[in-house]
């Protein structure tokens, strides 16, 4: 098991930017197999500890909201501990933690949010970055308008049915097969001024 430390390190050092949302197989054996029995403690309840300073925070809720992720892709068990991230999440944003943290480490705190299926929120993560991330947040909000933009939409993510088990509608089936999210963001793009 690894403390919030090495977490942290991980995400915010060893790793760049660019490798945060790219699904490659490689970085997903690296974080199940430094990360996997972490993430099983966090399940567990065992990592409550955690979120009693910004810093253990933090990484509790990369573990259960980014990591798992990468841990678990394309299944169910990607999902399974976001309520947990969103309760520390709750919690930092309430002490004012995530202003602790320099953007674009920041947009760490707000994603549990972007990453669920209801609209409040979704709506509540568009407004933190909007007045929380004034520096580096337009990117960043763009994905967060999108993320709103589907569950509008469908009151759900249509990309995550296969892995939850869940029948597809066929306006789902459609926005899958036409791209769903990459063209949701081509939409918005031009409206924040920005390339998709």
């Amino acid at each position: 098991m690894v403390n919030p430390t090495e977490i942290l390190h991980f995400w915010l050092q060893e790793l760049e930017p660019k490798d945060w949302y790219q699904a490659t197989d490689a970085l997903d054996r690296t974080c199940a197999d430094r990360f996997g029995a972490s993430l099983t403690a966090l399940n567990a309840g065992q990592l409550e500890h955690w979120r009693t300073r910004p810093d253990g925070a933090l990484a509790y809720i990369l573990l259960a909201d980014q990591l798992s992720r990468n841990i678990h892709r394309n299944q169910a068990a990607a999902f399974a501990t976001d309520a947990r991230a969103r309760i520390a999440v709750g919690q930092a944003i309430r002490r004012g933690w995530d202003l602790s943290f320099p953007e674009p480490e920041r947009q760490f705190f707000y994603l549990p949010l972007e990453h669920s299926e209801s609209l409040q929120h979704q709506s509540r993560a568009v407004r933190l970055i909007q007045t929380r991330m004034p520096e580096d947040g337009a990117q960043t909000l763009l994905h967060a308008r999108a993320h709103r933009d589907v569950i509008r939409r469908f009151g759900r993510f249509p990309g995550r049915n296969v892995a939850l088990g869940r029948n597809s509608s066929p306006a789902e089936i459609e926005f899958i097969e036409n791209h769903g999210y990459a063209t949701v963001l081509k939409e918005l793009a031009p409206k924040q001024g920005l390339a998709a």
